[in-house]
């Protein structure tokens, strides 16, 4: 670029720097879009701020879901540098000013604001000497087990980044339907006289089948009130990365005082941007909470869409139930034998001396196969182990809770 149109070169250095944003930020960004974004600013030129963007966003977004990144990325980046601005006033009144009014930051703002003042933020950050004894425990070892409560807005974005990278185990179940096999239980007759035909029924080769393998959906009701507001969130991170693993065969409903389906906003690519759909979509974040009311629309509307072929119940509440314990125990009991498995997760067992003394626990505890806490990592890992297998063995009977209530 020529000394007059880059501004002694300013403008592409500060492409660079905003390419490195972008690469912190997710997106496939490497040195070719640098030069690709210079030449493209270069051949194009700079006209106003929109032409500028699109400019960019032509050479640096490959994908649908990279729009919303690149999006925060721009006005983040070049409202806080300013140069732009300065650039486009520079080059006569006709070029547009960015808009300095202050707007609510949309889905994907958090971590690119953590990319671009990261940098700022460890240089004000005093250096720190770490001891590893035998006897202590590591920052990750610490973080398994602090409470999602307890957690800073570092620690909650760590906790994140690791219900991201979870293995999760396989969860399959032998169908009806049979495919073909080497070796299998039953022989095909059909398969076995065709081949018989092709030498002309001199020999007969066995064709054999077996069972189809599947892996069963899943679906999660969770619990959007003000007492589980804590744990939502991080709840709602790991049902994201769930349905990434399993290719969407999950769905996920929230209520408070009624029942939402968020199936489709949680399968957004970009988890920031699925968060922020599903906000949208719900009203009664945060309120109040009626469990009897909101399975009973559930059963009556959902169950026989979605609970078939094995599928597996995840439970997200805390049982603590405003309405009558007789309908609460009632739609609990229609729920546990629509499905396969009914796994509740009550981050009420956090605490050593919990009791199920509430009319609404002693309501639900008879209609599950698994009670199992969710306010940690070590818990939310624990799940991932129990969703691979038919039975785990670090879950509590719930028919032992049963008996502390007494």
């Amino acid at each position: 670029m020529t000394e007059t149109s880059t501004g002694t070169g300013k403008l592409a250095t500060n492409i660079l720097y905003f390419a490195r944003i972008l690469r912190m930020a997710g997106l496939p960004v490497g040195p070719g879009s640098v030069i690709d974004a210079v030449n493209a600013v270069e051949a194009a030129g700079i006209g106003n701020r929109t032409d500028f963007r699109a400019t960019l966003h032509a050479v640096f977004v490959k994908k649908h879901e990279h729009d919303v990144i690149f999006d925060q990325a721009f006005e983040l980046y070049w409202r806080h540098r300013g140069y732009v601005d300065q650039l486009l006033a520079m080059m006569g009144p006709q070029a547009e000013r960015a808009p300095q009014e202050s707007e609510k930051p949309p889905a994907g703002a958090s971590r690119l604001s953590q990319a671009l003042f990261n940098k700022e933020r460890e240089q004000k950050q005093k250096p720190q000497v770490e001891l590893d004894y035998r006897l202590t425990m590591s920052d990750e070892e610490i973080l398994q087990r602090k409470d999602f409560a307890q957690m800073s807005v570092e620690e909650i974005e760590r906790a994140k980044a690791s219900i991201a990278r979870l293995r999760l185990s396989r969860d399959e179940i032998a169908t009806r339907r049979f495919v073909p096999a080497i070796t299998g239980t039953r022989m095909d007759p059909r398969r076995s006289f065709r081949r018989s035909l092709r030498a002309g029924g001199a020999s007969i080769e066995l064709a054999f089948r077996t069972p189809a393998i599947r892996r069963p959906p899943i679906v999660a009701i969770c619990d959007i009130s003000g007492s589980m507001s804590d744990y939502t969130r991080v709840f709602l991170h790991f049902l994201h990365a769930l349905g990434e693993a399993r290719s969407g065969r999950v769905h996920t409903f929230l209520f408070g005082t009624r029942l939402t389906n968020v199936t489709r906003a949680l399968r957004h690519k970009d988890v920031d941007e699925a968060l922020a759909s599903c906000s949208a979509h719900v009203d009664d974040w945060s309120g109040g909470t009626r469990i009897a009311t909101s399975l009973h629309e559930f059963n009556r509307l959902w169950s026989r869409r979605v609970l078939g072929q094995g599928a597996s119940v995840l439970l997200f509440t805390d049982g603590l139930e405003r309405d009558g314990a007789a309908d609460l125990a009632r739609e609990m009991e229609r729920l546990h034998k629509s499905c396969r498995r009914l796994i509740w997760l009550n981050p009420l067992l956090r605490y050593d001396r919990f009791e199920p003394r509430a009319q609404g626990i002693r309501a639900m505890l008879p209609h599950v196969d698994e009670f199992r806490p969710i306010h940690n990592l070590a818990s939310i890992q624990d799940l991932v182990q129990a969703l691979g297998a038919s039975a785990s063995a670090k879950a509590t009977d719930p028919r032992d809770w049963m008996k502390r209530g007494l």
